[in-house]
């Protein structure tokens, strides 16, 4: 449906012959890579693309050889992570948000499941065993001698086929009532829901249900926030989350908001994919 826009165009024109867009995850040169290869992905993936468009296949291909070590992204070693590690991370996520076919990818989300699992053998999270999963998976201690937990946009992608049922419940259940949210992505409780509809912060409240949406035995979990959407549809029985959700990330899917009615309908369009993976889970 947005395939054809002026924004898949645009960062379709920027992709580099080898599938990238300069730096894969930090935008530190934007006069150079004005967007990142993650942000170009993030995008063209809420624009419809899939793993059948070539721009994708492309792309894939680029991260799949950085995986093997055959490639090598260009970003600076970020001394806050253990880079490594999280570079590998990073690329599995981004591969398995396209294909589930990818064997080294997989098994990052299936050493990522097993640390994540141990540190729920009890039901409830226990940070020392997590510390400690950690550690004995990488044969390292964590960068700094610290490691925060696993909810962020990376892990919380990567282990959501991975899981038995009630490991899986524990996790999701964690999720939910985790102080600061999904890093990355909403730094909220995702069990409060936003005080204001028409907002960004409402838009990235839905990206990080939309993220959890993929947990398919937790999902009717989520009901509250498909009635909280259905209550906030117009008069129209549509939805319009107004102009200030545009963040060229999340909207707008349209080439242009102009008219209120391309608004109205790039809301209803995502509003209502998601409400359909929660009730019919």
């Amino acid at each position: 449906m947005y395939k054809e826009t002026k924004w898949a165009r645009d960062i379709i024109a920027l992709q580099d012959e080898n599938g990238a867009w300069g730096y894969f995850h930090t935008l530190s040169e934007p006069n150079k890579y004005p967007i990142t290869t993650e942000q170009a992905l993030r995008r063209l993936c809420f624009l419809g693309y899939t793993i059948d468009d070539e721009v994708i296949k492309i792309a894939v291909q680029y991260m799949s050889d950085c995986l093997l070590g055959k490639s090598q992204i260009p970003d600076r070693r970020e001394k806050l992570h253990d880079w490594d590690i999280f570079t590998n991370m990073m690329l599995s996520t981004w591969i398995r948000k396209f294909t589930k076919q990818n064997k080294q990818a997989n098994e990052t989300a299936e050493t990522w499941a097993k640390i994540i699992s141990s540190a729920f053998t009890n039901r409830t999270y226990n940070h020392s065993e997590y510390v400690k999963a950690y550690t004995q998976t990488f044969d390292m201690k964590p960068t700094g001698g610290r490691l925060v937990d696993f909810v962020s946009f990376y892990q919380v992608s990567l282990i959501a086929d991975k899981l038995n049922n009630e490991t899986e419940n524990s996790v999701f259940d964690y999720i939910l009532n985790h102080d600061s949210g999904i890093y990355y992505v909403y730094d909220r409780h995702l069990n409060t829901l936003p005080l204001i509809f028409k907002s960004k912060q409402a838009s990235r409240y839905i990206g990080a249900v939309e993220l959890l949406s993929a947990y398919r035995n937790s999902v009717l979990k989520l009901e509250f926030v498909a009635d909280w959407l259905i209550n906030n549809r117009n008069e129209n029985g549509k939805w319009d989350m107004g102009s200030n959700v545009n963040d060229k990330v999340y909207f707008p899917l349209s080439n242009s908001w102009r008219r209120a009615e391309n608004r109205e309908t790039d809301c209803t369009y995502r509003i209502q994919k998601l409400i359909s993976s929660i009730k019919h889970a």
